[in-house]
């Protein structure tokens, strides 16, 4: 009787088993796949709505809807902390079906087999027993058997009463997950919704807001085109003149519209015959006009830089005569010392031939009245160069005595008043070298020795180097 209870509590024990496996096959095969889908499809729906969060909407929406959207936001994050809580909590279910199993295959499972053999083992010997050897087995062997079993009976058990409480606890486990889950979806719906609401008024409000621009740029258009014809109207005004007066237009004012049509024909067709007039001449006036400024303008700059250049001229003209005189005089100064020291009793000069001293020349004694005019206005200390006409020389070679021209000289006292005004010109102005060729063969012989003392004076002289 012992052994066929055991029996039957191993069978009831191994048929719960079963249910168990086959519960926690469901579970696996079932709950638990489609949990992880739905999970993997939360987490991606999440991931999407972040990013469309993370676009900026436009500034079309309203204060309630910016704080609308703020809520959805912090209930969006705490949803994913209960996803992530819960994905937790099917981890450990994962885990503890796991330890069950362990369990079941570790313990239980090796347990019902011993107990089998055991039963198997225990009903030989009774059947051995029964043969003629039961007399060999004691009493006390069979209480102490019948002891042991119902202690490991009792620890099988509790071990099956705990085995049932952590399956319990794992349904109502499950069961929690699923509300949880269900609660989520419900969320997560309310807020898939109300982004499409958002989503909806955001597409209605860039409408009207492209409505809006349409609008404003046809009322753009519209205000550039009444600008136009304003200013066409305008000049029209202009053209028309000034208006007449309130006398005048008081003889029109008792006239109807097809009135003052007529006269207006009227009008038009005896303006016609003036067709031919020039009606560029008001344009081409301004535009003559503005010509003739414009050359004004240059005129006077042009006056202005020829007067500048004049002045300029007229400067240059005066250090030119002033550089010419002082030239000539210095020149003159050292032809008369030359000429003394070549020939001491004798003078001599250089003269300045002027357009003065040639028409006193020309003109007969008639005109002397005219000459004394004109001499009158002759400044003998800066005479104008412009009435040079070129230089004389005048010479005498005795203490008394006419001066001679150059023209009534003879050949060696032309070369001897020429070798002074070289002299007199290296004086003034210094060259490096001169070079004489047969100097002393057009010369007198009385002068060759005073040319010769003057070359050798001129060349050791620092005052007057030759």
């Amino acid at each position: 009787n012992i052994h066929e209870s055991l029996e039957s509590e191993i069978e009831s024990l191994q048929g719960r088993m079963e249910q168990y496996g086959k519960q926690a096959e469901r579970l696996e095969k079932t709950v638990i796949p489609t949990l992880e889908t739905e999970i993997e499809s939360v987490t991606n729906h999440i991931g999407r709505l972040q990013e469309e969060m993370a676009t900026e909407l436009s500034s079309t929406l309203t204060d309630n809807e910016r704080s609308m959207l703020t809520q959805l936001k912090t209930v969006q994050v705490e949803l994913a902390k209960e996803i992530e809580s819960q994905n937790d909590t099917v981890a450990e279910v994962g885990i503890e079906r796991q330890r069950l199993e362990s369990l079941l295959n570790d313990n239980l499972f090796k347990r019902r087999q011993e107990l089998i053999e055991e039963g198997i083992s225990s009903s030989s010997n009774r059947r051995a027993s029964r043969g003629g050897k039961g007399k060999k087995t004691s009493t006390a062997d069979a209480a102490a058997e019948q002891s042991k079993r119902k202690e490991d009976l009792e620890q099988r058990q509790r071990e099956l009463e705990d085995a049932i409480r952590i399956c319990d606890d794992i349904e109502s486990k499950l069961a929690e997950a699923r509300e949880e889950d269900d609660s989520l979806r419900a969320d997560l719906m309310a807020a898939k919704n109300e982004l499409e609401k958002l989503k909806t008024k955001d597409l209605k409000n860039s409408r009207s807001l492209e409505e809006a621009q349409e609008q404003a740029e046809k009322t753009l258009n519209k205000r550039t085109m009444c600008i136009s014809k304003r200013e066409l109207y305008m000049r029209k005004i202009q053209e028309l003149g000034s208006l007449p007066p309130v006398s005048e237009l008081s003889n029109y004012t008792a006239l109807t519209i097809p009135g003052l049509m007529r006269q207006l024909d009227g009008v038009n067709k005896k303006l016609k015959k003036y067709s031919h007039v020039n009606k560029k001449a008001y344009d081409q006036y301004v535009n003559f006009s503005e010509q003739r400024e414009a050359l004004l303008k240059r005129k006077e700059e042009l006056d202005s830089g020829a007067e500048k250049v004049k002045e300029l001229v007229e400067s240059l003209d005066r250090q030119k005569d002033e550089a010419i005189n002082r030239t000539f005089r210095g020149v003159s100064a050292h032809f008369k010392d030359v000429f003394k020291e070549l020939v001491p009793n004798g003078a001599g000069e250089l003269v300045m031939r002027t357009a003065i001293d040639d028409d006193g020349d020309d003109n007969n004694a008639d005109d002397d009245d005219s000459q004394d005019g004109e001499k009158d206005t002759f400044d003998p200390a800066n005479p104008n160069v412009s009435l040079y006409r070129g230089v004389g020389i005048k010479v005498r070679f005795s203490a008394v005595g006419e001066n001679y021209m150059m023209s009534q000289l003879s050949g060696g006292q032309k070369a001897l008043v020429a070798m002074a005004l070289i002299f007199a010109i290296q004086r003034c102005d210094p060259a490096p070298f001169y070079l004489f060729d047969e100097l002393d063969q057009a010369l007198d012989s009385t002068y060759r020795a005073a040319v010769a003392s003057m070359i050798e004076r001129q060349a050791n002289s620092a005052d007057n180097p030759a």
